[in-house]
């Protein structure tokens, strides 16, 4: 509104403009020339008489209004581009004072008087203050109780120094707020203000606050904190890589937004150890108990699965096979497909819900620490994007007064279908890739099938064994697949009312994308691969011409796994390459083609200049980056019982590598408030609720748990078998099925024929020729059974653990209820100090009354 704190005009009035100044010679300075005023935020422009005169006219034009915003500014031109001038802004006290009462930052009050909770590590302090970041280094913050700044009430809050009591990052917080809201031209409705705006029209070049020394040595200028530094050698830094991460100052520094990011990310690695420990034992169990698994041994057998002879997989150019040529398939089969992969899937389901549980607890405790347990929506203000685009009014449902929107109701519907409609389109392009990946699938099993034969591959005598059609197919596929996923990726990342509304319905967009892009695959293989085959007489057809594909004698585990492990791998190495690599030789390039033959000393404004912008969505990426691997994790853990594993190590190369990143080779970041993960928290809630479905789904139809299960208690033993105990013996000959080759049809006999195959149907002659027998029965009924009650069971576990683990630890509350109650306090001392000066002036007023009429009579 006209004249408040947010008004331009009334930021206009009191300009404050130091004409352009040269740079003084020294290159960690932070502040103006004068030595006192600190820069907290530079503007970078290329300088009008460079350029054409109707540029030069415009340009001026724009940057007017941020010149004169009640802010002090020092121009000074780069020592290396003489284009370029640097605008140093400096934010005064009052403007200080003011803007964080606008933005309802909290400030110290006075210190916590609450005796700190002792580490229950204290005892093994000798041994762990060696997996924590030096305090001598960093040191540690004074607690104090916080409330929301005021400036009429300066007095109640703890100001030793005005220089220091707003840090640094507060600052370039109220900076960029101010600058983000500097009208540059009104044309009737139509108001276009804000940096970003004149950043993307090429106004300006950048904005940005200031790192505070260089990341690997030390600020000469004296009192500099040099936070950068401690960053890097304790967080940063390789070697620092077993030691936990300095939270507090990454906040300190970075801000809440960043802080929480690292905080998470730390928090779900540390759980990712427990998670993989029980997942690497699982490993090695079904390793070590591969050669003892009796169906295993039947396979291998030449007298039982040398004897058995396949029905060909394809039509025409494939040929019949035996049983025992999946020897090793088998028995590689046997490490994932075991019983310590369903106790290791019903272990998964329960971490999941202990690591979000104590993530709330954990995120409880860093809302209280760091100031933003009552970040509501009218702390944060709305989008320069979306106040620029508000020119209809409505009457506000909860103020009942009238505001500005920027769509009517009919206009945002449109808004909304359109949003729908763009997402659907990528859904439906994303599934006609899976589509086309099956087709090749079909189509290169068929080729493989006719050149892959054992005389074709004596020169691979060493895996010949491995190198067989089945694998060939899932390895190829799986490769494509993942080409295809990350081009549609990268493809699809070519107005809500605030940042958090924006980022959180982005992210909703975003995630349900990647999640079809990512995970599609593998749901084909783990619930549609090999279910609609149909039999040798009768194959199911897709598209009326590929034969569908079946899965390995012991189902498509196998081939999730690889395929697992190849998008896993794949997307670990990828993604960490490009983070290292790209701003790394971005930098080095643009340090070579402007420093060429130069021995100068540069400012530290413009060594931050060289360095990389931060993207317009900051931490999106690394967020979305981390939700898909936590899907890989949970979704289909109980087909890779080493995912916890792949992700563990990943997460900390990934910790130093986004520590590397953004404090060598980014620009600062700008601060920002933020109270939790936004939506990311109900996305991972909602994967977890799904990865107890799959998981029992994968267990009951990818794998062949279930009917070996009611083969050793029901099929083995009277009625239905002739062993006296139950059994795995003879499992294998149980799950095959007998088939007449005289019953193939024209289209599918093999050219050179010379007669089982993997189903439950009863064999030729039967009254019920090639039907489902009565086992098939038994073993859907109970793969059903086990879907139900392993789901109710889990499901009422993570209910019980989520009632009785506390979202909010109770010294947290404690401590939030007695800041409170502070609040409280100094609020009623300084409504009663305010009527004791009313009163004390009206009997002074009376006083001078009666003494008037006295002097007068």
């Amino acid at each position: 509104s006209p004249g408040s704190p947010l008004d331009g005009r009334h930021l206009s009035s009191a300009p404050c403009f130091s004409p352009q100044a040269d740079f003084n010679g020294k290159h960690d300075s932070l502040f103006f020339n004068d030595g006192v005023r600190r820069i907290d935020f530079v503007l970078v422009y290329e300088d009008e008489d460079k350029k054409d005169f109707d540029k030069r006219h415009t340009f001026q034009r724009k940057k007017a209004s941020l010149m004169k915003m009640g802010m002090a500014l020092e121009a000074t031109r780069s020592v290396v581009d003489d284009k370029l001038i640097f605008v140093k802004v400096h934010m005064p006290w009052d403007v200080l004072c003011t803007y964080a009462e606008v933005l309802h930052i909290k400030l110290p009050i006075q210190p916590n008087d609450l005796a700190s909770r002792p580490s229950p590590w204290r005892f093994f302090s000798c041994v762990t203050k060696h997996f924590y970041p030096s305090e001598d280094k960093i040191g540690t913050e004074a607690d104090f109780y916080t409330a929301p700044f005021e400036k009429d009430r300066l007095e109640y809050f703890y100001v030793k120094d005005q220089d220091n009591f707003f840090t640094p990052s507060m600052r370039s917080r109220m900076a960029y707020y101010i600058l983000n809201r500097a009208p540059y031209e009104i044309r009737g409705n139509i108001k276009k203000f804000g940096i970003t705006k004149l950043l993307d029209s090429g106004v300006y070049k950048a904005a940005y606050p200031l790192h505070d020394c260089r990341f690997n040595v030390r600020s000469t200028e004296l009192g500099s904190p040099n936070e950068r530094l401690l960053l890097y050698e304790e967080w940063a830094h390789p070697k620092s890589f077993y030691k936990m991460q300095p939270l507090d100052l990454i906040r300190k520094y970075y801000g809440e937004k960043i802080g929480i990011y690292f905080a998470w990310l730390g928090f779900y690695t540390l759980m990712l150890a427990l998670a993989a420990a029980v997942g690497l034992g699982c490993f090695i169990y079904g390793y070590h108990t591969q050669e003892t698994s009796t169906w295993s041994k039947e396979v291998c057998d030449p007298n039982i699965g040398g004897a058995i002879v396949m029905c060909p997989q394809c039509d025409l150019e494939c040929t019949y096979w035996r049983l025992n040529s999946t020897c090793e398939s088998s028995k590689k089969l046997c490490i994932f497909d075991n019983f310590g992969t369903l106790v290791f899937a019903v272990f998964m389901s329960v971490w999941v819900t202990l690591f979000l549980e104590f993530w709330k607890r954990y995120q409880a405790e860093l809302e209280y620490e760091w100031d933003t347990v009552e970040f509501l929506e009218q702390e944060e203000q709305p989008r320069p994007e979306y106040e620029a685009k508000c020119s209809h009014e409505r009457i506000n449902p909860i103020t009942r007064a009238k505001e500005k929107v920027p769509y009517t109701a009919c206009g945002r519907c449109i808004r909304l279908s359109l949003g729908i409609g763009t997402v659907l389109f990528w859904i439906l392009l994303i599934l006609a890739s899976v589509v086309a990946i099956i087709v090749y699938r079909l189509a290169v099993f068929f080729a493989f099938s006719a050149k892959l034969r054992a005389q074709d591959l004596k020169e691979l005598e060493p895996f010949r064994e491995y190198v067989t059609p089945q694998m060939a197919t899932t390895v190829s596929a799986s490769i494509i697949s993942f080409v295809v996923i990350m081009i549609l990726n990268i493809l699809y990342e070519r107005l809500p009312r605030t940042k958090t509304e924006y980022e959180n319905s982005l992210t909703l967009k975003m995630f349900l994308f990647q999640f079809v892009n990512y995970y599609s695959s593998c749901f084909y293989i783990a619930f549609a691969k090999g279910k609609v085959v149909g039999y040798p007489k009768e194959p199911v057809y897709l598209l009326g011409k590929y034969r569908n594909e079946e899965c390995d004698p012991g189902g498509c585990l196998m081939e999730l796994t690889t395929q697992l492990t190849v998008i896993m791998g794949g997307k670990a190495i990828w993604n960490n390459i490009q983070e290292v690599l790209l701003p790394w030789v971005k930098n080095l390039i643009f340090r070579h083609c402007t420093q060429a033959g130069s021995e100068k000393v540069i400012p530290r404004w413009e060594q931050d200049y060289q360095l990389q912008p931060i993207g317009k969505l900051g931490l999106f990426y690394e967020y979305l980056e981390m939700v898909i691997q936590f899907g890989f994790v949970t979704l289909f853990v109980a087909s890779f019982p080493l995912a916890p594993v792949l992700a563990l190590v990943n997460n900390l190369f990934e910790i130093r590598v986004d520590a590397w990143k953004i404090t060598t080779q980014f620009r600062r970041m700008v601060p920002e408030k933020a109270q939790d993960i936004g939506a990311w928290q109900p996305i991972l809630q909602g994967v977890a609720i799904l990865a107890v479905a799959t998981n029992a789904m994968i267990i009951a139809f990818s794998s062949d748990m279930i009917p070996r299960l009611v083969y050793y208690w029901s099929f083995s033993v009277f009625p239905y078998g002739d062993h006296a105990e139950s059994t795995m013996s003879g499992y294998i000959n149980n799950t095959l099925s007998i088939f007449n080759i005289d019953d193939f049809s024209n289209f599918s006999r093999p050219h050179n024929t010379p007669y089982c195959y993997r189903d439950f149907r009863n064999p030729p002659g039967h009254h019920k020729e090639y039907q489902y027998n009565m086992q098939y029965w038994h073993v859907i009924a109970a793969k059903m059974a086990f879907i139900i009650v392993v789901e109710h069971i889990v499901y009422f576990t993570k209910f019980v653990l989520s009632y009785i683990i506390p979202d909010v630890p109770v010294h947290v509350r404690e401590q939030i209820k007695r800041e409170r109650y502070l609040t409280q306090v100094i609020i009623h001392e300084a409504n009663l100090k305010l009527k004791h000066d009313i009163g004390l002036q009206k009997e002074k007023m009376k006083v001078e009354v009666v003494y008037c009429l006295r002097f007068k009579g």
